[in-house]
């Protein structure tokens, strides 16, 4: 490892950014150094342009964009010192989608369809707390708390915890696959009992879910998320308190939610139905 890039996972690790990112900062910057087949801090801005726009004629992915644009942006300004890195590297602006939703209908169908005990109690538990793939991946038997009926996520995104009400459905479940398999530590193992599941095997198991219910959307894992979020607002739940079973630090990313909400699009009459004494020619 040369001293430059153990600076900066250094500079990563004082400030505790989560292992993945380090990981992805440090590829980010090394990719960038390979494209010019030179050290990243003999490059310039001008250097970093010419690179943003080889990743938009290489039609990279926005994520993965700005994925770079972060990892260049610590780079420069801390591991480098260079206080024109945030006005020099500017991010891309980010198409706004709707995220897919399933209906209720749709989530029972899905886990009807999945016979394998563990399999369905992985994506129950996943829907009826809204947990990210990570959080998933990374429970513990310890995190499931039967007495006051909450689940304990540790580490989530941005290194907070959560306490999140655990459904009694998913209880019975739990123990069932409990009984049949004794976890150890990990709540859901791998292929080792001391390592935890990988998130591509779960993604394996919602994909396969999915093509056996004969569900056409394309959604992934984290549609079970949406789907808790666009479920709870439709039953009620007020924006604050979603904000925090989500584990969001911002309302504006809670509230996205309130545009694929049917029950509150219902709420919002068009104007033709204010009309009176309209009659259609029949």
């Amino acid at each position: 490892m040369t001293m430059l890039r153990q600076r900066m996972l250094e500079d990563l690790r004082v400030r505790n950014y989560a292992a993945r990112t380090q990981k992805t900062y440090i590829a980010e910057v090394a990719k960038f150094a390979r494209h010019f087949g030179r050290s990243p801090d003999q490059l310039k801005q001008e250097d970093i342009r010419r690179y943003q726009v080889h990743l938009v004629n290489h039609a990279v992915s926005w994520s993965l964009f700005n994925q770079a644009v972060c990892a260049l942006r610590f780079f420069y300004r801390t591991t480098l010192g260079k206080d024109w890195a945030v006005k020099h590297i500017p991010f891309a602006k980010t198409p706004s989608k709707l995220p897919v939703v399933l209906s209720r209908e749709e989530v029972q169908q899905l886990f009807e369809k999945i016979e394998n005990i563990k399999h369905l109690a992985m994506l129950m538990l996943a829907y009826s707390a809204g947990l990210r793939l990570s959080e998933l991946a990374h429970l513990r038997v310890i995190d499931i708390d039967s007495k006051r009926m909450t689940t304990h996520v540790r580490h989530g995104k941005g290194r907070k915890d959560r306490i999140l009400p655990l459904s009694p459905l998913v209880l019975i479940i739990l123990r069932e696959y409990w009984r049949e398999t004794k976890p150890r530590d990990w709540l859901f193992n791998g292929k080792w009992k001391d390592r935890p599941i990988t998130v591509s095997s779960i993604q394996k198991v919602m994909a396969r879910a999915v093509t056996n219910a004969g569900i056409k959307k394309c959604i992934s894992m984290h549609s079970l998320r949406h789907s808790f979020a666009t479920h709870h607002l439709e039953a009620g739940t007020n924006l604050r308190t979603l904000q925090l079973l989500m584990g969001h630090s911002h309302m504006q990313t809670t509230s996205r939610y309130l545009h694929v909400s049917v029950a509150k699009l219902r709420e919002a009459k068009s104007p033709l139905d204010h009309l009176e004494d309209f009659e259609t020619n029949e």
